[in-house]
């Protein structure tokens, strides 16, 4: 449920979901919000998570001048933003999530702080319940270069890698600044040219990145014979706290779209059986065949990401080819008109491109392509000071 109080123009919103994307709206916008009812207090872990205290935390070191104000009981907080610095930031992320969790809102704020980006995180970097920074390397940022007019000065770089649950690892983020965005126009899918990726390990014998090296192999090669896979094999202080091990695979078309997948095994914590390293390397390659098969000019993960730039850029059209709208974007989009005031026209469109009839949000998030245009606010990253 959705409100704008009267007195203070804040925007109100109730419960925890799409927490991430309403901070982030709220710091591009300037506008403040009021969250309520963060799992209440009949809930079995009621309140804001360490995660999401943390993430705030985050934000504020970003920033200048903005506050946070929580409730005694922690199930509601104020959020006033502030200026966007950027600058040199060190983090300490919470283990509850990946890195990823925190990494893509800084790629999403970095093009329009004050100061370039040079963030280093610490944390745990691959993890199933957020994107892993292998992940954001091989999709974010090429769907950020589209917009940046030069991407000088964008580097992700993998210090130490860690495992859920202990963590351990270490990311440094370098982005550039630039005043606005150029408007993108991306209305065809390309095929396919090559498949590239890397098996890691932490603390576990190097055969078990060879043997999901292999599985995922076999699954790609029955379609493609451009296929490499590198192992990244981490060892002493530079293997993080806890073992593990994962492959991320990304599939590359001929005009630079990424589309990528991961499989990451089970943490010492989970129950059942433990993962097996050839059964990790098909799941990761099926992944990717999904991924395709979905297709457009973005990776499906990353959808939120091209949409939002795409309502920042300069005041021109933009137009960009997806595949079915997860759930996650069609909120962001909601999101987007509430704190930007931008909606899209959205349009059913097959794989070549060509645009067909408007449909509504439930078969848009089918299994049909979506032809997203808008016309960009002309964001410029001098951000306004909150009243």
């Amino acid at each position: 449920m959705t409100c704008v109080g009267k007195e203070n123009s804040f925007l109100i919103y109730n419960g925890s979901n799409f927490l991430k994307q309403r901070l982030l709206l709220s710091t591009l916008s300037g506008k403040p919000i009021e969250i309520r009812e963060i799992r209440p207090l009949n809930d079995t872990n009621p309140g804001l998570q360490e995660y999401e205290t943390n993430l705030l935390q985050l934000l504020d070191k970003l920033t200048n001048g903005s506050r946070t104000r929580v409730d005694r009981n922690g199930c509601s907080f104020v959020y006033q933003p502030g200026l966007l610095h950027g600058g040199i930031v060190h983090h300490d992320c919470s283990t509850e999530r990946g890195i990823g969790y925190y990494l893509d809102v800084l790629v999403a704020l970095g093009p329009f702080c004050k100061m370039p980006l040079q963030v280093t995180l610490t944390g745990v970097t691959n993890s199933k319940e957020s994107p892993s920074v292998d992940h954001i390397k091989a999709s974010a940022l090429p769907a950020l270069k589209r917009f940046l007019v030069v991407d000088e000065g964008l580097e992700l770089k993998i210090l130490k890698r860690g495992m859920m649950p202990g963590g351990g690892g270490e990311i440094m983020f370098r982005c550039p600044v630039r005043k606005t965005l150029k408007a993108v126009q991306c209305t065809k899918q390309t095929m396919v040219k090559r498949i590239r990726g890397t098996a890691y390990c932490c603390k576990v014998s190097p055969a078990m990145a060879n043997r999901a090296v292999e599985h995922a192999k076999g699954v790609m090669l029955n379609f493609l014979p451009d296929v490499y896979i590198n192992t990244d094999q981490h060892k002493g202080k530079r293997s993080g706290n806890s073992p593990g091990y994962g492959i991320n695979l990304v599939a590359e078309t001929t005009d630079g779209t990424t589309f990528s997948a991961e499989a990451v095994c089970k943490t010492i914590e989970e129950q059942g059986n433990p993962s097996i390293p050839e059964e990790l390397g098909r799941e990761a390659g099926m992944r990717l065949l999904d991924e395709v098969f979905r297709g457009g000019c973005v990776d499906s993960t990353f959808q939120w990401l091209v949409v939002l730039f795409m309502a920042l850029a300069q005041k021109d059209v933009s137009k960009m080819l997806i595949g079915p709208l997860s759930q996650y974007t069609v909120h962001f989009l909601q999101h987007l008109r509430e704190f930007f005031g931008i909606t899209f026209k959205l349009e059913n469109a097959n794989g070549d491109g060509d645009e067909a009839a408007d449909r509504d949000d439930d078969e848009l998030s089918g299994s049909n392509k979506v032809m997203a245009t808008c016309v960009g606010v002309g964001y410029s990253n001098f951000s306004k000071r909150v009243n």
